[in-house]
């Protein structure tokens, strides 16, 4: 990884409309993806879904070498809390791509089981010991590899409003995925979590939130898909999110890790003009001002 922030901005699938959930709209090919996202200047791409990249670790790296891009690592959604599976299995067939790759960062997920995040359960004390007690062990077991684990609280899975994401900082030992969209629609500033414990963020999801949006989606008035396709996300510096004093409490402590740009975006056709790669470039170039400014 290089040292100067700014050559540590990289870009997720999700921003054009890649995404894992079922009927989520429509999915633009990686060749179009990948191409654009080398046009905005990112240096790395997160993996994406499962199947938007080859599986076969050789063949990944190839892909993502022919477009001149790093592999930063990805978005991986896993059962932690449901008493007979193990996520280790699948969570070390994955890691081996990670290596041919020289992928750095395993974003875990804690998903519910069900399609989609627009409704979750609740976590039982039995279901608490055993979500934490996984995350600490897929930590150890990405350690073991050279891998950074860190935990994405996420609108619609078991770690979403703001008192579990504290007892998760509270009774694990794995750092976060500080995903500045999910958290403020889960009821957390980002901006304050990162002045009170930037030295448990290992990783940025970047986003801008239209917060009047956000407050329909926490009060049950829009799903989140519902608000995701009416443009709750915003290109950086045209929402709600703070992302000066992120960068800011980040800068001041050090932080070297990736600040990936993503926009979740929904998509019902093949874009006839621009298409997502115009936000993504607003995005862009806001975090590029704003991380000049704290250096």
């Amino acid at each position: 990884m290089t040292t100067s922030p700014l050559n540590r901005i990289a870009g997720a699938p999700i921003s054009w409309g890649v995404c894992e959930v079922p009927g989520w709209g429509y999915q633009l090919t990686p060749e179009r993806v990948l191409k654009e996202m080398r046009e905005v200047g990112l240096a790395a791409t997160e993996i994406g879904p499962e199947g938007f990249l080859p599986a076969a670790p050789d063949a990944m790296a190839q892909v993502l070498a022919h477009h001149d891009l790093h592999a930063v690592g990805g978005f991986t959604p896993l059962l932690l809390h449901v008493p007979g599976h193990d996520p280790l299995p699948e969570t070390e067939q994955l890691l081996e791509s990670y290596a041919a790759s020289n992928a750095e960062v395993l974003v875990l997920s804690a998903i519910t089981g069900q399609d989609g995040y627009d409704s979750r359960p609740e976590l039982d004390a039995d279901g608490w010991k055993l979500l934490l007690s996984n995350l600490d062990r897929l930590a150890a077991l990405a350690a073991e590899r050279g891998v950074r684990a860190v935990l994405h609280p996420h609108v619609g899975t078991m770690i979403e409003k703001g008192d579990e994401v504290r007892r998760v900082l509270e009774d694990s030992a794995i750092s976060l995925c500080l995903d500045t969209g999910h958290l403020l629609i889960g009821g957390t500033d980002p901006a304050e979590l990162t002045r009170q414990a930037p030295e448990r963020i290992a990783h940025t999801h970047m986003k801008d939130v239209d917060a009047a949006l956000a407050a329909k989606v926490q009060s049950g008035r829009l799903t989140y898909t519902e608000a995701v396709r009416a443009g709750m996300y915003r290109p950086l510096g045209a929402g709600d999110v703070d992302v000066q004093a992120i960068v800011s409490h980040l800068s001041a402590r050090g932080y070297d890790g990736w600040y990936v740009l993503e926009q979740d975006t929904i998509l019902i056709e093949e874009p006839k003009a621009k298409g997502p790669v115009e936000d993504v470039w607003a995005s862009a170039e806001h975090l590029r001002s704003v991380l000049r400014a704290a250096v």
